[in-house]
Parts: C-alpha cells; structure tokens; sequence
C-alpha cells in the first residue's frame, strides 16, 4: 500500500509526504516525487488528501473490561451534582430491570458543590432496594447498597468497611468480586469490544491491559487476551498484578499470558480516597494513608521476577510508597546486580509524588515511569483535589515531567481508563501545558511517550515510530497546519526552521479542536475507518 498526499510523521524524513506499507510493516517513507516510483507496483494507492499520518498511540495502562462497562452501563463521570447522579441511578435502574446486580462507575464528589459521596439511603431509594455497586472515578473506593451487602456474607467486619461511607480496602475487593461476578459472558465480551473499538476509533493501536487479582479475575483476563487475539483491533499485551517470590509463581504468571508480574501491584492506594501512603498526613484527613507492601515484599517481588525474565512493577502513587518501591528494587539491585535489574525494565505505575531523590533512583535503576498526565488535568491546580488533599505546596510537586525527562527516566504515557478517558492528544497536550508550568514537556517529547515510549515499556526498541521496517501501526487524522511546541519559546522558534528538521505535529494549545482520526492501522491491517470518509 502507498501513502501519498499528506504530511508524514517520521524522524527518516521531516519533510515526508508519502509511506510505503508491506507485510504488516513500514517499507518507505519520502517525498512525493519518489513516490511515484512505488504508484504502479502497489496493490493499493490512498491519497491522504493532506492528512498528517503518525504512528499509532499507546495507552500504557488501561482495564478494558471495566473500561467498556462505563461505555455501555452507567458512567457518572459528567455528573455535574449528587442529585443527577442519583437521577442517572434510576434511569439506569429502569432501563435494565433484567441486571442481577446494576454496575456504574466514575463518581468524584470533588467536583459536585456537595462535595460528599451518595449516602446508603440514597443509593437504596435510587436503586429501588436492588444490589448496586458505585466505584469511585479512581476505583479505589466504592459506595454500595444495602442489598449488596446482603450478598457479601462477613463484609461488616472486614478493613475497610464503613457504615455509611464509601468502602476500601478489602470489604470494597469482597463487594467488588460479588459484583463481578454477576457480569455474564456476553455482557464481558460486549464490554471488551466497545473498549477496543473506542480506542482504535481515536488512534489507539496497542493497550497495556492492567488486570489482577483486586482488580478483576483470571477469567476476565483470559478472556480478553483470547478476544484480542482472535478479532481485529488494537494490540494487547496484559500484565497480571498478583506478588510472586518464586519460579514457580512467575510461571502461573506466565500460564495466564501475561507479559509480566506488574500493572496495578498495590503498594498504596489513590490520593482521592485519602488511600495514596505518605510521609506525612493529608492536609484534610488526620493520617497518612494505606501501604500495602514493604519494601522487603517489592525486592522479593522483583528479584524472583528478574531471575524468570519476567517483567516486575507496581502501583504506587504517594511519596511514601514510591520511597518503598525505590528502596525494594535497590535491595533487589544489591543482591541479583544493577545490569540485571536495569536489563529487565521494571514499571512503576503513577509514579505522582516524586522527590529529586526518587527520580534519580528511578534513573539509576532503569524504572519506566508509566504515568497519566489527565491526572493533573483533572485534579492538579491551585484550587483541586490535589491541592485540597496535600496543601498547595506539596500538589505542586506532583506528575514532575520535565524532571523524570531530565533525568532520564523512561516515560510511558497512559489514561488508566475508566479512570480518565482514553484520549491521546487530550493527554499530549495535559503533559505540555501541565498546570504547574515547571513540569511542561514539548509537545514531542510527550508525544514520543505515548507512541514509542508504551513500547519500549514492554521491551520493544523497534516500534512506535514510522521508518523502514517497523510494525506499519499507524493513524490518520485531519488536522490544522503543524507546529513545534516547547515551554522553552526559544526552542520552538529553531525547530520550527527548516534547518531544524523537527517534523511538527498538531497545534495543542488548549481551547484549539484536538485531531480526528480518520483511520487506524495494526500492522498494516484497517481496524477502523471513520464512516464516510
């Protein structure tokens, strides 16, 4: 297939109008005149019509299941208030008098002027007495009715358990799995495909799936890397968050088809549910929040999956459980050495309160930070949820991009979706107008993150970018005239000179329409057109 007609994002040639797909991978890219060359001995010649092609993104962490339910189910996210998210309750309630248990997700009281969660009795009117079961937008907490309880036998007195407040910890794992475990078959298969079709349809080609044990089940993982496998549609590679300490626990890893041992591998909780584990208290709660490994747990964990050749990492978000993660892996470090340890590219997922310390640990022992730049745009800024939860000094330090690239710490950008909604150049342009200016990244740099940067998270040098013998994942968007953008204005006055040779990409300044995709491609395979085009 050749490409022709359009602006080509490929550091072979800034200057490429045109791209030559063969077997699943890139075979050329240049100028319009060579390209007539290739025009008589192609199968296929698609006039771009000048639309900008660049390589498809990827989301480095996602849960695609309980992404595709807030697709299809009760998604609370735009509520605007705690009365219309007990309205959306009930329409939902209405609409599925058939569901066992009703599922919904993505409500943030921080946003609503009530600045509470629904109580019991609310969510037991609005639900008409049936199971419910709510999580928060960071699902690391969850409110429920009382008719669920009813069918979690010991839930009372598990941790976590509150009477009239959201639960945590493991009676929200106990009330999750009863929930779950509802959720037929076909209702999971339709779910993992509305997913994957959201994604392809915005330029997405490759998802981190980012599943375990108390987060969802073996039988949903499975499931998924079987569906991925068999129908067309964005790369999977799953990861399997459950602790191993021996060969033996690698290999089940490995059974269930796991890429590694890692993803949302809880060393702590979220910042929202005041679970996030810190040094010192919240600024709006009289603790420091939950850790839920130490720091010998993380080196065991690391050195039994460094000695499979299996990929190790973790959830960690406040300062206090990255401090952890830093500690284990250089206990690990000590004990297998620093190579093996660098060699095997170990993720640390979220990654948000980090100190000079820390991102120069991560730096010296080869840990890819796997981070979500939505997570400021939804929640940083003087007047956020960040800021309320820590105090406006220490929010400010959060999600330091422009430190981790300093330091040279690999960085792999994501959505966490349902979290925060899959949206590739929504999170490009969070990461280059980050609401601290001091933790700004060119728009290429954090471009480069979520397209190269998701690959090279799992080991692969070879992708990500659009030259000569990469896999041919690519997008097509319709877009305004191309830029440079940097926080440095000098910066982006050079590389906007042809001298330069920095090709451009999409102007992000926000306020300004973002991209539309208009095609997607996996290895030289359509897996989305957007209609009548």
């Amino acid at each position: 297939m050749l490409l022709r007609g359009g602006e080509v994002h490929s550091p072979a040639d800034p200057f490429a109008t045109a791209m030559v797909v063969e077997r699943g991978h890139v075979a050329w890219v240049g100028s319009e005149g060579a390209a007539d060359a290739f025009s008589s001995g192609v199968d296929e010649v698609i006039d771009l019509e000048g639309a900008l092609v660049t390589p498809a993104f990827t989301d480095a962490h996602v849960h695609t299941t309980a992404t595709g339910l807030a697709l299809t189910g009760l998604d609370l996210s735009a509520a605007a208030g705690l009365q219309e998210a007990l309205s959306l309750v009930r329409a939902h309630r209405a609409a599925h008098p058939g569901d066992r248990i009703l599922l919904g997700h993505g409500w943030d009281p921080t946003r609503w002027p009530e600045q509470r969660p629904p109580s019991r009795a609310e969510l037991d009117e609005a639900a008409g007495g049936r199971p419910l079961y709510l999580t928060r937008i960071d699902v690391h907490s969850a409110v429920v009715t009382t008719a669920l309880l009813d069918l979690v036998p010991g839930v009372t007195s598990l941790t976590g358990y509150h009477p009239d407040a959201p639960l945590t910890a493991a009676a929200h794992h106990a009330v999750r799995a009863a929930a779950h475990g509802a959720i037929t078959a076909r209702q999971r298969a339709e779910a993992q495909r509305a997913a994957r079709h959201r994604a392809a349809s915005l330029g997405i080609g490759t998802l981190h799936e980012c599943a375990g044990p108390d987060i969802s089940d073996e039988e949903d993982f499975t499931a998924l890397l079987k569906l991925a496998a068999e129908e067309p549609g964005p790369r999977l590679h799953g990861y399997w968050a459950e602790q191993i300490t021996d060969e033996k626990g690698a290999r089940r890893v490995r059974e269930l088809g796991a890429v590694g041992a890692a993803g949302d591998l809880f060393v702590d909780g979220s910042l929202g549910s005041h679970t996030a584990a810190l040094r010192d208290p919240y600024a709006d709660a009289a603790h420091r929040g939950t850790a839920h490994l130490d720091a010998a747990a993380v080196a065991a964990h690391v050195a039994a999956c460094t000695e499979a050749g299996l990929q190790a990492g973790f959830h960690a978000i406040g300062d206090a459980a990255i401090g952890t993660v830093v500690d284990g892996v250089r206990a690990a470090a000590e004990r297998l050495g620093l190579a093996r340890i660098r060699a095997a590219r170990h993720r640390v997922e979220h990654a948000e309160m980090l100190t000079s310390e820390t991102i120069s640990a991560f730096a010296e022992l080869g840990l890819t930070a796997s981070v979500q730049p939505a997570f400021d745009a939804f929640w940083g800024g003087e007047n956020g949820m960040y800021a309320r939860r820590l105090g406006a000094d220490r929010a400010r330090t959060l999600n330091p991009y422009a430190a981790l690239l300093r330091a040279g710490v690999p960085l792999a950008f994501g959505s966490d979706s349902p979290v925060t909604p899959t949206d590739p150049w929504g999170t490009v342009r969070a990461a280059a107008f980050h609401r601290t200016p001091e933790h700004r990244i060119s728009v290429r740099a954090a471009f480069t993150a979520h397209t190269r940067g998701g690959w090279r998270a799992v080991g692969r040098d070879d992708a990500g970018t659009l030259v000569p013998g990469a896999p041919a994942d690519y997008a097509v968007w319709r877009t305004d005239e191309l830029v440079v953008q940097a926080p440095d204005d000098r910066v982006a006055r050079w590389s906007t000179d042809p001298r330069s040779g920095t090709p451009g990409l999409p102007d992000l300044t926000p306020g300004r329409p973002l991209p539309e995709c208009l095609r997607t491609v996996v290895f030289g395979r359509t897996v989305f057109v957007r209609p009548n085009e």
